[in-house]
């Protein structure tokens, strides 16, 4: 396997473990929890975790990705089990994906779009680090801190949390 392609799948799979692990932690019992009336409920984030990952399998499907074809919001998501299910469904989509990508595949352009604006057009593999993963990123930081103001155990991301050095 190409070296760029081992990176790019070894840094996925390591964010798509790291998320999984913020996933698996959520309380059922507050998934219709927000910290303020601005912020997304806790079962409303998650399951825009699972619809990042929807359109990570897009980069790699289509050449482009029109968000205005895709409806606003999706029901929130309240069960932790299929929550998980659905995660894990389409990591293994990914993986799969991933697996058979070439580096012709990874260097080729995708277009994120709103209807004519477009809002992003790089490789594949900037578009899977950007706005694949890195925008989980971002959210699965927010779901941490959502766990931490319900004083929930934090799982450690790159290295043992301060939840986790207690023990």
């Amino acid at each position: 396997m190409a070296l760029v392609k081992q990176l790019i799948i070894g840094d996925a799979l390591h964010e798509l473990a790291s998320t999984r692990r913020i996933l698996a932690c959520l309380p059922e019992e507050h998934m219709t929890w927000k910290p303020h009336v601005k912020s997304m409920t806790l079962g409303g984030l998650a399951t825009h975790m699972i619809n990042l990952l929807n359109w990570q399998v897009a980069i790699f499907l289509y050449p482009e990705f029109d968000l205005s074809t895709v409806p606003n919001r999706r029901e929130a998501m309240t069960n932790r089990t299929d929550l998980l299910e659905e995660f894990d469904a389409n990591v293994a989509k990914l993986e799969k994906l991933l697996d058979e990508c070439d580096e012709n595949m990874l260097s080729e352009e995708w277009t994120l779009r709103s209807g004519d604006k477009i809002i992003l057009r790089q490789p594949r593999a900037s578009a899977l680090r950007t706005f694949g993963l890195s925008h989980m990123i971002h959210h699965r930081a927010q779901l941490t801190v959502y766990l931490r103001l319900l004083d929930i155990m934090v799982p450690g991301m790159y290295g043992p949390s301060a939840d986790e050095e207690d023990k």
